[in-house]
């Protein structure tokens, strides 16, 4: 079902328009994260881990202007080259660590999929008040769209795994995740604000790896 639905996924985002890169992107960056909701199917750690995940970092970074295949994609073309392969790596780490749990592997996909696919898209369309770290410029409303987004969908996912939404928390998470995806350049928010949204939670509500 993973191996499928993200073909489809590949195959629709390059029929997406041509002038808009970042939309084709972006369209996978969001759609894959809605694989969260079926992480319940998944009864063994070593197959959601190596078999449902691991192997997308090795292909995303096959599409990836690093790639000594040179395969493109228009996925892969904008933006930062890695991203797609730091997110599979946080996929990848979070099927394995909260396989028992995974509400918690949910709120990390999440912050990094609709969290920063829409901080993304919010910024390009809206984004007026711009700021750069070291050479990534972003903006303060693209901010805020993630924001609102996890304050929408993180109270979903924990719903979802019969997990009952603390306001306080949620509003701490999403702040937590949307301050490291602000900060942090080069691709590299697809870890941090993965992690770090994961890491609010698990403060926040005492709760140990």
């Amino acid at each position: 079902m993973v191996y499928v639905y993200v073909a489809v996924l590949l195959l629709v985002s390059e029929r997406l328009p041509e002038d808009k890169p970042n939309l084709s992107r972006k369209f996978i960056h969001i759609m894959v994260g809605n694989i969260l909701f079926i992480l319940p199917l998944f009864q063994s750690r070593f197959v959601i881990t190596f078999l449902a995940a691991a192997p997308f970092i090795v292909l995303t970074f096959l599409i990836s202007p690093y790639s000594p295949l040179k395969i493109k994609h228009r996925a892969s073309s904008y933006g930062h080259g890695l991203g797609l392969v730091y997110y599979s790596i946080s996929w990848t780490l979070m099927a394995y660590i909260f396989f028992d749990r995974p509400w918690i592997t949910g709120i990390g996909i999440a912050a990094m999929s609709y969290g920063d696919g829409f901080a993304s898209l919010t910024g390009q369309r809206f984004g007026k008040t711009t700021y750069s770290v070291l050479g990534d410029r972003k903006s303060l409303e693209g901010s805020l769209g993630m924001f609102l987004v996890l304050l929408v969908t993180i109270p979903l996912v924990l719903i979802y795994y019969s997990q009952r939404p603390n306001p306080i928390i949620i509003l701490l998470v999403a702040l937590t995740a949307t301050l490291l995806e602000g900060l942090t350049p080069k691709g590299l928010d697809n870890l941090t604000a993965c992690f770090g949204a994961v890491a609010a939670y698990l403060l926040t509500t005492g709760v140990g790896l």
